[in-house]
């Protein structure tokens, strides 16, 4: 059995366009809307007002590369058995958004003391950051 041929050079290009605007989603998430539920959880002890990891930002971005890397991958193997487009590239954001962001974030929101506004804002920094990135993915996509 071989294996089908992929464009490599296009799935870099997804996964840079890809990782480019999940950061910029991530940002958006983070900065307008979760800023002062962060502080308010730093205020009362819940979250460190300092990372444990000093360089947490820059591994975040790059994990959201590595992740627009994955969605850029499965869309190229998934276009030969379910069509190129926009309906396979929606279909792997969802899916591997499901997988990236809600077992963690559900888990989060279940025991963590601080509430649920958090987590849910994480998990939809993940999960639409996933299908953002992979649209794009499949967008730059050509075989």
């Amino acid at each position: 059995v071989t294996m089908p041929q992929v464009n490599w050079k296009r799935i870099w290009l997804g996964t840079l366009g890809g990782g480019i605007v999940w950061c910029v989603w991530s940002s958006i998430v983070n900065v307008g809307f979760l800023m002062h539920r962060y502080a308010a959880a730093q205020r009362s002890g819940a979250l460190f007002a300092q990372p444990r990891y000093p360089y947490f930002i820059v591994v975040w971005f790059v994990a959201l590369f590595l992740l627009a890397f994955v969605l850029a991958w499965v869309y190229a193997g998934a276009r030969r058995v379910y069509g190129a487009g926009p309906t396979t590239a929606l279909a792997v954001g969802i899916l591997v958004g499901f997988a990236a962001a809600f077992p963690v974030n559900f888990s989060l929101a279940t025991w963590w003391a601080a509430g649920r506004a958090i987590p849910f804002g994480w998990l939809v920094d993940l999960w639409v950051g996933a299908v953002l990135a992979s649209l794009v993915a499949g967008w730059l996509y050509r075989d």
